[in-house]
């Protein structure tokens, strides 16, 4: 079991005799926790009347991967980025990608294979070091979610952004308000997963709701962070025209016609490993539905070969950034512009 630290963004519900609940608003659940238990998450603890999170030290995960990946493509192009994570989550996704380290309590995440040395100590300043150290141009907050180890991301955030690096999250977006604007002036960028545009999915396969990640994804744009949106289409579950229509429609007049979508490859995992993957005919449907709306960076994911990932100017369509897969070519980039015909493509570039 790791060592508790103090949790941010919480308040005491009854403080009363031997009661001593809280309420935790770090994500859209706001859990009402009684004394010795823990959150949905499975990582706050209610200790004494007081909230802990056992996450601050309990980085599993470390690693130097493209930006490309996480999938960021507007965003500091072809560079690296260390990306961190600790145990849990505040969903239950059926099909999660990542259920071996997303669905582990940190009670138990000893059983974890480490992708680092048992005796590195990944403090704030060692995380910022070593993405110094390997020369990494950001640091990225992902492969589980965020939200659960916020107050890890928010102290190495700040140290970052001293030493003149970026910060990343990979979020399913379940974030209250409170927690958008506490981490938004140390946060460059992010990936939202929009995993359906049903409220009732949300509820029955991802235990969550709807209505909180889309308030998240426009708070976000609205505070000037940089948002990437991805949808990973499961045959059967978020895949008709109408819901994928829905997602393109949503993005394009709520958050803005340049905001890349990604639609991802479905492949079997954790609870849906019968399940087939995604029909490359479905992905490129899901891209003319996004061009339909208007939107003007539609991206198909984990479907190499299939099609062509490369960034295109909107108005006069010449290549603006070679890719296949995490790899990027030529950049042809003239101050965040196109050079021929001067359309500002949207973005953070060097």
């Amino acid at each position: 079991m790791s060592k508790p630290h103090d949790a941010m963004l919480w308040e005491p519900v009854d403080d009363s005799g031997d009661n001593k609940t809280v309420r935790c608003s770090l994500c859209a659940h706001r859990c009402t926790i009684a004394p010795g238990k823990f959150g949905f998450c499975n990582v706050r603890q209610n200790i004494g009347g007081k909230l802990m999170t056992h996450t601050f030290d309990q980085v599993i995960a470390c690693s130097v991967d493209p930006i490309e990946k996480k999938p960021l493509f507007h965003f500091l192009p072809g560079s690296e980025t260390l990306s961190i994570a600790t145990p849990g989550c505040n969903f239950r996704c059926e099909f999660c990608q990542n259920w071996n380290i997303s669905q582990t309590s940190c009670e138990h995440s000893e059983n974890i294979s480490l992708s680092r040395q048992a005796d590195e100590s990944l403090t704030p300043e060692t995380i910022v070091a070593l993405a110094m150290q390997r020369q990494c141009e950001s640091i990225s907050y992902t492969y589980t979610e965020p939200t659960i180890f916020f107050e890890l991301a928010y102290e190495t955030s700040k140290l970052a952004r001293a030493g003149g690096l970026r910060n990343c999250f990979v979020s399913n977006g379940f974030m209250t308000p409170e927690t958008v604007q506490t981490i938004a002036p140390h946060l460059d960028a992010i990936n939202v997963d929009l995993k359906t545009f049903r409220d009732e999915t949300y509820r029955k396969v991802c235990s969550g709701r709807l209505e909180p990640v889309l308030n998240t994804l426009q708070l976000l744009v609205g505070l000037g962070v940089w948002v990437e949106v991805t949808t990973l289409i499961v045959p059967g579950l978020n895949d008709s025209p109408q819901e994928l229509g829905d997602i393109a429609e949503f993005i394009a007049t709520k958050l803005g016609v340049g905001v890349p979508w990604h639609v991802s490859r479905f492949h079997g995992s954790y609870k849906m490993q019968n399940r087939d993957a995604t029909p490359i005919a479905t992905l490129q449907l899901a891209c003319e539905l996004g061009a339909r709306t208007g939107l003007e960076y539609v991206y198909c994911g984990n479907a190499t070969g299939a099609a062509d990932e490369s960034t295109y100017c909107p108005h006069c369509q010449m290549q603006i950034i070679e890719r296949a897969g995490f790899a990027v070519g030529k950049i042809h980039l003239d101050n965040g512009r196109c050079p021929k015909c001067n359309q500002t493509i949207p973005g953070v570039w060097r």
